[in-house]
Order: structure tokens, then sequence, then C-alpha cells
């Protein structure tokens, strides 16, 4: 019997019958990054998303002063997308970037497209990855400005301990909005408790 695939957990819970499921899993594509591949670079439009198997993957803008500054990161599970990119068709602020070796399921703009207008299961699944993506984010925004420092490493333990144990903290401290010396003092404050 084979194995199950991957993105049976991912679209597990989705009201996909059985053979929706399998013409999903059918367009999905296999593809492997290297460390420090790009997915995605600043300028390009995004033609393509990913479900991450397995691997480490950043997304990260340059500020105004050419610092690099971390947008998100992706691990197992996770839908790798920049979405304004995606569906406004538009190029992208942000690069992706895989922070590790990585496996992947992509699925391209056209073959998204297609099964979104013809597959009802489909259509709905992406709508609540879509709204859960979109609080998140939110979510982190007010953060940014709401909680302290100290609060949000906490609960990036927390919600993402994979993260913290396999990312630099240059790249966490600038996902959080701190230096890396304050994130430093953070860490051995909590490592007291």
């Amino acid at each position: 019997m084979p194995e199950p695939h991957f993105l049976n957990n991912v679209f597990k819970g989705s009201d996909l019958s059985a053979e929706e499921l399998e013409s999903v899993l059918a367009k999905f594509k296999q593809v492997s990054f290297s460390k420090n591949d790009f997915l995605l670079r600043e300028g390009q439009t995004a033609n393509n998303y990913w479900f991450v198997e397995s691997g480490f993957i950043r997304s990260y803008v340059i500020d105004t002063e050419g610092n690099d500054i971390t947008t998100n990161f992706f691990s197992v599970g996770d839908i790798v997308i920049d979405w304004p990119s995606f569906f406004l068709r538009n190029p992208t602020r942000e690069n992706i970037q895989a922070l590790s070796d990585c496996i992947c399921w992509q699925l391209d703009f056209d073959t998204f497209q297609q099964l979104f207008h013809s597959i009802k299961s489909f259509r709905e699944q992406g709508r609540t990855t879509l709204v859960g993506s979109y609080f998140a984010l939110k979510r982190h925004s007010i953060s940014m400005i709401a909680d302290r420092a100290k609060d949000r490493y906490i609960r990036l333990l927390k919600e993402k301990p994979h993260i913290v144990q396999n990312v630099s903290l240059k790249q966490i401290a600038t996902y959080l909005g701190i230096t890396d010396t304050s994130l430093s003092r953070i860490r051995k404050e909590i490592a007291g408790k």
C-alpha cells in the first residue's frame, strides 16, 4: 500500500471528497530547495505557493537603511505564499529564502485558479487558509506595537519552538523588532527563572 501523501495532513478536515482530494494532490509538484535558495525575490511576481514538508524558510524585506528584517518564518505544514503578489499579480516587496535544505509541494497560479473555480471544497479551504494567515499577520502587527519584547519572544517560543531552535538569533530578533543584544538579555532572563 502506498505511503500516505504529505498533503493529506494539509487538507485533513477539509470537505474534499476522496476523488477531489486525489485530483488536487495530483496537481502539486514536489520541489527541493537548498539552503539559501530563493523561492521568490523582491520585484518578482509570485507564480507559485508551497507547502513545507521539511526544512525552514523565512520571508524578509530590506528596510530604508539596507537591513534585512524578517517578516515571517515557515516550517513543516506551513503555506509559503506572498498573498498580495500571488492574487493581485503584483511584484513582491519581500524575499522568500530557504534557511535549510527544504522539500516543498508547489502549486502554480494557473493550476490554483483552475482548482479554485472547479472544486468548491478547495475554494473553501483556500479561503480558510487566507483568513488564518490574515489573522496571524494582524496579531503579529498589533503585538509589535502593544506587547513587550519579552512577551513577543515567549509567544514565539510557545507557538513555534522549532523556529527558535533552528533559526539564527539575528533573524529572530528582527522578526520581534528588537536588537540581538536585547534578545540575548531576554533569553538569559528567561533561562534564569
